[in-house]
């Protein structure tokens, strides 16, 4: 479900109440941008509406180029989104920059850094480069609020375009590994071929090799809490994964639940089929059952790192608006945004974290 602004703005109180991150003057006014790898979403605690702009900031940076001429759009979208939402005149502007601009920031600052500076002349939107483990935390935080008593479980599993995320209410692990470039490091460190490269009718000895990479990649979900329970919450397995494994294996296990072994029996059926065969038997579109291999695969290492035999699914389209809302340490970098960006030259991502407390005055 969307959140529409009227909800965002509940769900910000009560943060702001629950958290400890915010402080207590709520009526602050605040505009906030989720700036995704494929676009923006825009919403005001007091409006009406969360309009986006599809926007793809992933596609140059997969081709080995930087977000530079990704700059016209956002700056076209953060200038009218506003308007698009009616949203009041005045309020302070921050964008949450993730996955993708997580990639551009360690890739190279030096272009990224005056991208920023651009944003912030022409539009007045500070935008910060947010750590996955904070994006994490604003994911758990819009599940515990929009699935309310349906998360019965202890961390959601959020996989976007360009990242990962496991988060809970005390502990977060994260990987610049989403749907897409998750598919795209298969098909370059595992088989060498392109990044868009076919997954199907591979090889048993492939298929191993594949299993391994994504064993390797996800080691660090060991460490998540021992006896955790995990929902995901985002399409790839709501519409990809857990249907298609039902379809793969007629499988019986309950509607809302994804079993280990029926994903493993899924695994091995669909690494022989070609392409065609695979969009036949799994009952999903061509464009999305590319992804159907890498994405099951990616999930299948999780939940061997982490422990779990079985995992929750639920449909639910989240954003990062609430969190980026009621972000007090968001805002404040929003006021102090030179010194923000000085940090970020040193700091990296660290910037985000840093004292606030202790830029200089400007």
């Amino acid at each position: 479900m969307l959140l529409g602004s009227a909800r965002l703005a509940w769900l910000a109180l009560v943060f702001l109440g629950a958290s400890g991150w915010a402080t207590a003057e709520a009526e602050n006014c605040r505009i906030a941008f989720d700036m995704g790898s494929s676009g923006i979403r825009a919403g005001q605690l007091h409006g009406q509406r969360t309009p986006k702009a599809d926007i793809d900031f992933l596609a140059p940076l997969a081709a080995g180029r930087s977000l530079v001429e990704t700059m016209d759009p956002a700056v076209a979208a953060l200038r009218d989104l506003p308007r698009q939402g009616n949203f009041a005149a005045g309020c302070t502007q921050v964008g949450g920059g993730f996955s993708a601009w997580r990639l551009a920031l360690l890739r190279d600052p030096g272009a990224l850094i005056p991208s920023l500076w651009r944003i912030r002349a022409q539009t007045g939107v500070a935008v910060l480069v947010v750590p996955q483990a904070q994006e994490g935390r604003y994911g758990y935080f819009a599940a515990r609020q929009v699935l309310g008593a349906g998360l019965t479980s202890s961390h959601v599993l959020d996989i976007g375009g360009g990242s990962l995320q496991v988060a809970g209410e005390d502990s977060v692990f994260g990987l610049p590994f989403g749907q897409k470039t998750w598919r795209a490091h298969l098909c370059r460190v595992v088989f060498g071929r392109s990044p868009d490269c076919p997954l199907q009718n591979i090889s048993g000895r492939e298929l191993a090799h594949a299993r391994a990479e994504a064993r390797k990649q996800l080691v660090g979900a060991r460490h998540l809490p021992a006896g955790m329970s995990l929902t995901a919450i985002s399409r790839p397995l709501s519409r990809g994964v857990l249907p298609a494994v039902r379809q793969l294996t007629a499988s019986v296990q309950p509607a809302a639940v994804l079993e280990l072994p029926a994903l493993r029996q899924a695994i091995e059926r669909a690494a022989g089929l070609s392409a065609s065969r695979l969009a036949e038997d799994s009952g999903l579109l061509p464009r999305f059952s590319a992804y159907l291999l890498s994405d099951m695969l990616l999930v299948e290492a999780l939940m061997v790192q982490a422990g779990l035999e079985s995992l929750t699914v639920a449909e639910a389209d989240l954003t990062n608006l609430p969190g980026l809302l009621a972000d007090e340490q968001a805002f404040r970098w929003a006021d102090n945004y030179a010194c923000y960006l000085s940090r970020l030259a040193v700091l990296g991502i660290d910037a985000y974290a840093s004292d606030v407390g202790t830029c200089p005055a400007y």
